[in-house]
């Protein structure tokens, strides 16, 4: 039932704490005021009672009060704004813009009729100025000046539209969506590394392809165990090292030969039995890898590249020293730093200082080991290019981190305590799911300028095209859980999505590059039309692209700006799904939720109405096609649609059946941990891509041969 106490409902709407919502079945369902009141106190707001709600709202109400200037506003190009100014009764004020550039913009007073209001026993006063709009884009300070202080806040300039970098033109592109990890050449340390990215960008690019879309590169534990789900970081401000290639780093020539002839060994025993290993050993690569970086970094750096590493610690700054903190800490009391002794548990405490000082070389070598992962992230991006990609590496930017990790660490105040995010109820997860990641919260984000995100996405675009935004729904809402309630009983909160789509957009346009968002599942039907409206591309794949009648969809039908694909990294490689492996596998974990047979004959029934569109499009001629015909065949449909990116997986190309990850498990199945393989189901090696022939025809369906 509704929510009946009036304070209750205006916090909620004030912080966007949804109070119904429509379900899978299209049924408005309301959050219940247990829910409520426990979202609000991840909020920071006591509202336990109806007398702390009624406390709390008006301390609320008289926030913007107590502040001079808001701390962010955020606009877009052209547009014209509005800065509410709060000051003591009768004082006057100057307000002007410091433009990014260094230029100086005055802001001219505009009539507010509001009354003044008392706020801790004084007379407060508000005035209005405007924001012109002919702004430049960029990141500005709003500088409000009285005869006795000079207050600062931050004004945001945002492109009204992304659209497609200079490189793509006006063209139609395609590329390959590959896990790195699960790449491996002869030459790495048992898994897929930034080396092997390299060569595979190379590649990619003499098949014609303009892009690879890779899995995220975020950090990760330095001590194992490790987390094998790139989508569940550490943090998402850096890159792991275990995707670091020693031998490339030009320092590992300056070992001595004890060292070198030490560095195979521990290669070898890193690789193991891998022409027979069915999963990857990321804390075996990562034990053995460990070793040989600490050796390199030992040797030290001549002039030029001690020169250069200075400059990356200066462009990092304290987030870079923050992480080498949380990394060094971490091999001394555990990758849980809410497990730690309670004055490490702060970043900014003395015992951290102190901590820092007496491992100073273990916090170098965490900050040095960044600066190899940026230089051979790097390296792979222009390998791309300079082979004849457009956009070279697109990034994925994962939705959330760990609770335990390096991000919650550095940035405590922006999580939400005592809730997670996950997603209600649906048709797949009628109990709903729950992620295990704390979410950030909106209000501190603006407090904060929107600085981690900023700083998220300009550095997944730094070395790259373009960037995924995984469940780009969270920029407008996520599904918070309450610890000890679960997921049936969370609540939608909502985001500023104007200004960090805004923000995505500004950095898009800073880097050249495109956005494409993860629009997949449950989706406000005005969300994508907004998306669409800023030039954000959607995602389409074509196994959930159907009619209202549950048929497949015309071509013709499909999503001019999205990226568009046979299928996705959380359902098997298409030869699989066409075979019903996906079934077999979720019968054997007891995942069902239908009988065995049901299951069957609905997987048959779909293959089949498949295989019928295929010949009625005229991309599928055999009477009796086999399974990689038809893998061909739904790949030469999705050039029959409008779409202006397309995608192939890396798994599809080769004909790998395995798929990387079973939503619904976590150790039940070897999630993330699945190296490529061939048809055969025979781990496949880097090297073998380049002569194989299933690859290649692939290629030339979507290179329009």
């Amino acid at each position: 039932m509704p929510l009946t106490d009036p304070a209750l409902v205006a916090l909620a709407e004030h912080f966007g704490v949804a109070q119904s919502f429509t379900d899978w079945k299209g049924r408005q369902t309301f959050v219940d005021e247990e829910t409520v009141r426990a979202v609000l106190g991840g909020l920071g707001i006591d509202a336990g009672t109806s007398q702390k709600a009624r406390a709390a709202l008006v301390e609320v109400e008289e926030r913007p009060w107590r502040r001079t200037l808001p701390p962010c506003t955020v606009l877009r190009q052209g547009q014209e704004g509005r800065i509410d100014i709060h000051l003591p009764a009768g004082q006057g004020v100057d307000v002007s813009l410091e433009l990014e550039d260094g230029r100086t913009r005055a802001c001219s007073q505009v009539d507010n009729w509001n009354p003044d209001r008392q706020i801790d026993g004084r007379a407060v006063g508000e005035a209005t100025f405007s924001v012109p709009g002919d702004l430049p884009l960029g990141y500005h300070t709003v500088v409000a000046a009285t005869a006795d202080r000079r207050s600062t806040a931050s004004l945001i300039v945002t492109p009204g539209w992304v659209g497609l970098p200079a490189s793509m033109g006006s063209r139609r592109v395609w590329g390959y969506a590959a896990q790195v990890y699960s790449v491996r050449s002869h030459n790495s340390w048992g898994m897929g590394d930034l080396t092997d990215l390299a060569d595979l960008c190379t590649w990619s690019a003499t098949q014609g392809a303009d892009y690879l879309l890779i899995n995220p590169l975020h950090a990760a534990e330095v001590v194992t165990p490790m987390e094998p789900s790139p989508y569940l970081p550490s943090s998402r401000l850096f890159i792991n090292p275990i995707y670091v290639r020693p031998e490339l780093i030009p320092e590992f020539q300056d070992l001595d030969d004890a060292a070198r002839d030490r560095a195979r060994r521990l290669r070898i025993e890193a690789v193991g039995d891998d022409a027979a290993a069915e999963r990857i050993d990321r804390d075996r690569s990562w034990t053995c890898r460990r070793p040989v970086l600490e050796a390199i970094h030992r040797t030290g750096l001549g002039p030029a590249r001690r020169m250069a590493f200075r400059a990356f610690k200066r462009l990092h700054g304290t987030r870079l020293s923050d992480f080498a903190a949380w990394c060094a800490i971490s091999e001394v009391h555990g990758s849980d730093w809410r497990l730690w002794p309670e004055p490490l548990q702060h970043p900014g405490s003395r015992e951290v200082a102190a901590f820092v000082a007496s491992h100073a070389s273990r916090s170098d070598f965490y900050e040095w080991l960044q600066w190899i992962a940026e230089q051979q992230l790097s390296a792979a991006d222009r390998a791309g290019r300079d082979s004849g990609m457009a956009l070279g590496l697109i990034c994925d930017l994962a939705v959330g981190v760990s609770g335990c990790g390096a991000d919650t660490w550095m940035l405590p105040n922006l999580f939400a305590e005592g809730v997670s995010v996950g997603s209600p109820p649906d048709q797949f997860n009628q109990a709903g799911q729950d992620w295990g990641q704390p979410p950030m919260r909106p209000d501190v984000l603006a407090d904060m300028a929107y600085r981690p995100f900023r700083e998220m996405v300009a550095g997944a675009l730094r070395h790259a095209g373009g960037l995924r935004m995984d469940h780009i729904m969270g920029l407008f809402r996520l599904w918070w859980v309450p610890q000890g309630l679960g997921p049936r009983k969370g609540a939608y909160v909502r985001y500023d999505h104007e200004a960090m789509v805004g923000i995505l957009a500004l950095e898009a346009y800073r880097a050249g590059a495109l956005v494409i968002g993860e629009d997949l599942g449950t989706v406000e039907p005005w969300v994508r039309d907004y998306l669409r409206e800023r030039g954000v591309f959607g995602t389409s794949v074509m196994w959930f692209e159907l009619d209202g009648s549950g048929h497949p969809l015309a071509p013709e039908y499909w999503r001019e700006y999205a990226l568009s694909s046979v299928t996705t990294h959380d359902l098997p490689p298409t030869i699989g799904y066409l075979a019903g492996d996906h079934i077999e596998l979720r019968h054997r974990l007891g995942l069902l939720t239908e009988s065995l047979d049901s299951e069957r004959a609905r997987a048959v029934a779909e293959r089949e109405q498949w295989v019928q569109e295929l010949r009625r499009r005229g991309a599928l001629s055999s009477a009796c096609p086999s399974d990689e015909e038809v893998v061909v065949a739904m790949h030469r449909l999705l050039t029959l649609t409008p779409s202006r990116i397309l995608n192939a997986t890396l798994t599809d190309a080769v004909g790998d059946r395995r798929t990387q990850n079973l939503p619904g498990t976590v150790n039940e199945y070897p999630n993330w941990r699945v190296p490529l393989s061939g048809p055969d189901g025979r781990p496949m090696w880097l090297e073998d891509l380049y002569v194989d022939q299933r690859a290649a025809r692939i290629a030339e369906v979507l290179d329009g041969g």
